[in-house]
């Protein structure tokens, strides 16, 4: 019976013939045969050596997507001792764009959970420090700032890079208030969402919000807090010009 090494030698020069006839591209990983990764057509390097990029951009040096994640949570107080009302996606919840609330956010900012997950999956799609160290909570320049500004720099940030939003799922967890509502005929959730669109400079068909509630379980299903996660697929865009990446935060 042939030894061992043997059968591992011939192992290795089947998967280097079948890659062969692999369609010439920047990269292919093929582990499902021999535990190897194929860069190129013809060649075999274990699995286990420094990869390169599976997805790499014609010029080599970025992906052609990106993924990233984003989570925030505020404490929900009475308006008098938050000093603020609640605000999502840049609705507020006073009565003006959203129907009234009688809380408000305990933040640094304006609170805005959906704007603060969004530019902390930004700035993790892109790998750069989080929205903390970009906006510490004990500058008083920040004192009550709308967080648009954030979406600003972290969408300067990425257009910078050569990316624009491939999609972006919200999901909003809360008890109160509402948001599957309308007010004064608008549909709230369309307003989040158009907003998002705007400062993300990208289609409505781009971006989705949910809410759902917490089963009134923990400080959100009991209405001390409110939270977001966003999922965010960011891609290349092919008329963009990238530079330099800004990393000094």
């Amino acid at each position: 019976l042939p030894s061992v090494g043997v059968l591992m030698t011939f192992n290795r020069i089947v998967a280097c013939a079948i890659i062969g006839f692999i369609k010439p591209t920047p990269s292919i990983v093929l582990n499902s045969i021999c535990s190897f990764t194929a860069t190129l057509p013809g060649t075999c390097h274990n699995r286990h050596a420094q990869p390169a990029a599976v997805f790499s951009s014609p010029s080599g040096t970025e992906p052609l997507i990106r993924i990233g994640h984003g989570y925030d949570i505020h404490r929900l107080a009475s308006r008098e001792d938050a000093g603020q009302p609640v605000v999502i996606s840049g609705v507020k919840f006073d009565g003006s764009d959203a129907p009234d609330f009688e809380l408000g956010f305990v933040a640094h900012s304006d609170g805005d959970v959906v704007y603060h997950s969004v530019v902390d999956a930004i700035l993790g799609a892109l790998t750069l420090p989080d929205i903390g160290q970009l906006f510490p909570d004990n500058d008083p320049r920040l004192r009550g700032a709308n967080s648009e500004i954030f979406m600003n720099e972290a969408y300067a940030r990425m257009v910078q890079r050569g990316y624009r939003v491939g999609n972006l799922d919200v999901t909003l967890i809360c008890q109160k208030p509402r948001v599957n509502v309308e007010h004064e005929g608008k549909q709230v959730k369309r307003l989040m969402v158009g907003n998002l669109a705007r400062l993300l400079h990208t289609g409505l068909e781009r971006v989705n919000v949910k809410a759902r509630t917490h089963e009134k379980v923990d400080s959100v299903g009991e209405c001390r807090a409110l939270e977001c996660h966003v999922v965010l697929v960011i891609e290349r865009d092919p008329d963009a010009t990238p530079s330099q990446p800004l990393v000094e935060l």
